[in-house]
């Protein structure tokens, strides 16, 4: 069986996580995850929530591998592998055979997969939901961090405070409306006061 990256190295024998019988490339360090092998692993672990498959975090420090935007053919069926992307920082790609199953991890990836937890539930990263949700939770923790960034750790955190507060509060949309209006258009500091007098000169 050879490498799915460099056809010229054969695979060898070896062993990842707890057991789990894979094949891994000298050359590369890349890592052939036979279908059965792995499905019998994943049977013995945890079946993890549907939250706990959403990555929790950008900030993974990990050197991606040159060789993760090779296309690659399945080492068991030569069939090209499908790939799912893994949104982080340096977003990266999990390949995997949609005809026998078989998984492919570019060097490093596995590890990645492991913090994040998802490495019990890689099949389910091919799916059109999962790659929805996991969109939005890229958009919302990269939205955060540029708050964050903006205001500082403290004004942030009474942000973020103040949002969880309104969205479980019966009447939190009022409190909502009531910030967009505030800062729909901001006025300069010294008219500001006045305009909001006359205002309330006019509607008494």
């Amino acid at each position: 069986m050879q490498c799915p990256k460099d056809k010229k190295v054969a695979l060898l024998d070896s062993t990842l996580a707890e057991s789990l019988s894979v094949k891994c490339c000298p050359d590369c360090k890349g890592t052939w995850i036979p279908s059965g092998e792995y499905e019998s692993w994943q049977a013995k672990q945890p079946k993890p929530s549907q939250e706990d498959l959403l990555p929790k975090t950008l900030d993974v420090e990990y050197v991606q591998s040159p060789l993760d935007a090779r296309a690659a053919l399945c080492p068991e069926c030569g069939r090209y592998l499908s790939r799912a992307r893994v949104g982080l920082k340096i977003p990266f790609y999990v390949e995997r055979c949609l005809d026998c199953g078989g998984i492919w991890c570019d060097h490093g990836e596995w590890d990645v997969l492991e913090k994040l937890g998802l490495h019990v539930a890689i099949q389910q990263l091919f799916s059109n939901e999962w790659q929805t949700k996991s969109r939005e939770r890229e958009h919302a923790l990269s939205e955060r961090q540029a708050t964050i960034d903006k205001l500082g750790p403290e004004l942030a955190d009474r942000v973020f405070e103040l949002a969880d507060t309104l969205m479980v509060h019966p009447n939190g949309d009022f409190g909502v409306a009531y910030l967009m209006r505030r800062f729909d258009k901001p006025l300069p500091g010294k008219l500001q006061g006045t305009t909001i007098a006359k205002d309330t000169e006019y509607k008494d």
